[in-house]
């Protein structure tokens, strides 16, 4: 097979095949001369292999780049916001119900106000006071002292990402 020359790996190189025939299907009046049909898939066979091959080396050089300017503080970074992004999702599903729900549409779904009130049947100022007490138990969460002073910088980023403070 003539992929498999270029990317040894039975599954990208079928990969490679199959979407040379979709391509090929999905514009077949490309080649007017049918006589060079097998030079023509042939060609693009090549050109897409190479193609990947491109990729994954530009893929490669990338994460290699990151990880050599990844410093152990970095690392620590992504880790505790990962935690305290499942701690913000825990306490959020935590709050009242009828909270959950109001908080889930404005923050996730990004529904405006009025729209929830529309969808819930419940006065707009209902929804202000389900989303102001949400956020005033999230901070109040957050900000706990169990989080380390350093670090409260960055969890006010992420707290006005995910909550939108």
């Amino acid at each position: 097979m003539l992929a498999m020359q270029y990317v040894d790996d039975i599954f990208v190189a079928e990969d490679i095949v199959q979407n040379v025939f979709i391509k090929f299907w999905e514009t077949p009046d490309i080649l007017e001369n049918a006589s060079a049909l097998k030079a023509y898939l042939g060609r693009m066979v090549i050109n897409s292999a190479i193609n990947h091959l491109k990729r994954n080396k530009n893929l490669e050089r990338h994460h290699n780049t990151i990880l050599s300017e990844l410093t152990e503080q970095d690392v620590y970074q992504q880790f505790y916001e990962q935690e305290l992004k499942v701690a913000i999702y825990k306490e959020i599903d935590l709050l009242p119900d009828k909270c959950k729900q109001v908080f889930k549409l404005s923050r996730f779904d990004g529904l405006k106000y009025k729209e929830i009130a529309q969808i819930l049947d419940l006065s707009e100022r209902t929804v202000e006071n389900h989303i102001a007490n949400a956020l005033k138990v999230l901070r109040k969460k957050i900000f706990s002292d169990k989080i380390p002073k350093n670090a409260k910088i960055s969890i006010y980023k992420l707290l006005l990402i995910l909550i939108g403070a």
